[in-house]
Parts: structure tokens; C-alpha cells; sequence
């Protein structure tokens, strides 16, 4: 039973809301300014799972995520898509000519870009977390900074909106990844998406031919991702999300990639629930 999920972020943030909506309101938050601190208390044991963002469909992969989940034998158990509209926001009797500098997230800061270009005026400084940006306005009172963050954080610390939904593309998704210790949360019947991780020999026709293997047993690729492998110079892993209708046929393709990668791991087998 989940107790205590930990999230990046304070709340407010939009981590916090997919712990509600993923969760419910029953459960106990760990507010953690890092992703590797909120790994941490997974691992040492403090926390029953962590909520945490993977990809955005304006800004892309967070990388270092992948790497994370790796590195500490961590599985994704599920998966949570968040339509987050940004907005800026400040304290009271404010508005845009105000604002001299804004702090948020360099996600956020990345998703917005288009917004800012049309008020060169602003100073735009990355920082750890978006919520808590808007939280520390509110405690310090700080007049002519504007954060970057949802409404309910405009809620939570009683900043006005400035301006609403000030991403460059309106339609601005991000997929949370649902983490736990071990990976035993739904039935196999159920389980018809996987991330896995693989590495190849260096020759020509490897990552070809591993494609062939999942197009051949009716897998849908959804998403590739390499991250160099530090210790081994100019060799990668290959991050991978695939989906498929029959676990049988998932079951197929991974006993032969088990056979055809130099390195073969599992990340997590879960619902996909994006259709």
C-alpha cells in the first residue's frame, strides 16, 4: 500500500498534481528540490514511490531520468500524461512591465521561450523548481520577479496570474513515470507497454537489426533514446518505450534481443495509456 510517494518539487508544482491525480489525496508527500534526492529516498527506503517527469512534447526527454532509474535498479510501474499550461505569475498589483527578472525550472524556461522573446526586458534565471520559485516570492515578498508555475501554485502561495498559458504550443504534455523498488503493480494481461535499455556490438546493421526483431513480433516503437555509456568511450545504450497488443509477442522479441544485445535490462512493464 503507497504511503509516502516522493516528488521533485514543493507543492504546487506538477509533480505534486499527478500524485494527487495518480495517487489521490490520501497519500503523504515528500517535497524534494532534486530528482537524485527523491531517488534516494526510494532506495533507502523512506518513500513507497516517486512521481517523475521523463519526457514533454515541446522540450523532450529528460535524460539524466533515464539514467537514474537505471543506475538504481529502479522499474516504472506506470505512466500519467499531464496537459501543463504555464503561467507567469507574481504578486499582487503587478503587471508585465513590472517584472524584471523570472526564475523557473529550465524545462519550464525552454517551454516558454516564444513568450519571452516579446519582452526582451526580462532577465531569465534557471532554477531548481517551479513551485518553489512562486512559494519564495510569497515568503520574501518579492516584487518585480515573476514565476513560471501552475495555477494551483498561484493558489497555494496567492500570486496573481500575470499572464495564462504562456508556452509556446498550447497543447504542452508531459509524461510522468510512476517508480517504485520492485515491479509487481498490475497483471501481465494488462501490461502492454515496456521500457527497456540495451546495448549493441559497434558494427554495422546491430541497431538495425534490432528494430527488424520488434517490428517482426508486432511491437510499435514510441520511442528511442542513446546515452553514452561514461566509463566506455563512444559506446551507448539505447533507451527504448515500446508498445504491443499481445504479451506474447513481447515475450517473443525480448527473449531474442536478450540473445542479440551485449547488455539486456528491463526498466519497467506496465499500461500504456496513451491510445
Amino acid at each position: 500500500m503507497i504511503k509516502t510517494v516522493a516528488i521533485q518539487g514543493v507543492k504546487g508544482s506538477f509533480h505534486h498534481i499527478v500524485a494527487q491525480q495518480y495517487f489521490g489525496s490520501g497519500v503523504t508527500l515528500k517535497e524534494c528540490l532534486t530528482f537524485d534526492e527523491a531517488v534516494q529516498s526510494l532506495v533507502s527506503g523512506s518513500t513507497d514511490a516517486v512521481v517523475m517527469a521523463l519526457e514533454n512534447s515541446i522540450a523532450g526527454s529528460i535524460i539524466p531520468n533515464y539514467a537514474l532509474i537505471d543506475t538504481h535498479n529502479l522499474h516504472i510501474v506506470g505512466e500519467h500524461y499531464l496537459d501543463v499550461q504555464h503561467h507567469l505569475m507574481a504578486l499582487p498589483k503587478q503587471d508585465i512591465s513590472d517584472i524584471v527578472e523570472v526564475f523557473s525550472h529550465p524545462m519550464a524556461l525552454l517551454q516558454c521561450k516564444e513568450f519571452f522573446k516579446r519582452h526582451s526586458h526580462i532577465k531569465l534565471v534557471e532554477d531548481k523548481d517551479t513551485a518553489e520559485v512562486a512559494q519564495r516570492i510569497q515568503n520574501k515578498n518579492l516584487k518585480g520577479v515573476a514565476a513560471i508555475a501552475s495555477k494551483l501554485a498561484s493558489e497555494l502561495f496567492e500570486l496573481n496570474i500575470i499572464s495564462e498559458s504562456i508556452q509556446t504550443i498550447r497543447n504542452n504534455e508531459t509524461r510522468f513515470a510512476i517508480i517504485k523498488r520492485e515491479n509487481h503493480e498490475i497483471p501481465q494481461k494488462e501490461i502492454n507497454k515496456a521500457s527497456i535499455k540495451f546495448q549493441l556490438e559497434h558494427k554495422r546493421g546491430s541497431l538495425a537489426a534490432i528494430l527488424n526483431v520488434m517490428s517482426d513480433c508486432k511491437l510499435n516503437l514510441t520511442k528511442i533514446q542513446s546515452l553514452p555509456k561514461i566509463e566506455t568511450p563512444w559506446k551507448y545504450a539505447f533507451f527504448v518505450d515500446i508498445t504491443f497488443k499481445d504479451f506474447e509477442d513481447y515475450k517473443k522479441a525480448k527473449s531474442i534481443m536478450e540473445i542479440m544485445t551485449e547488455e539486456f535490462k528491463i526498466l519497467g512493464e506496465y499500461k500504456n495509456t496513451k491510445q
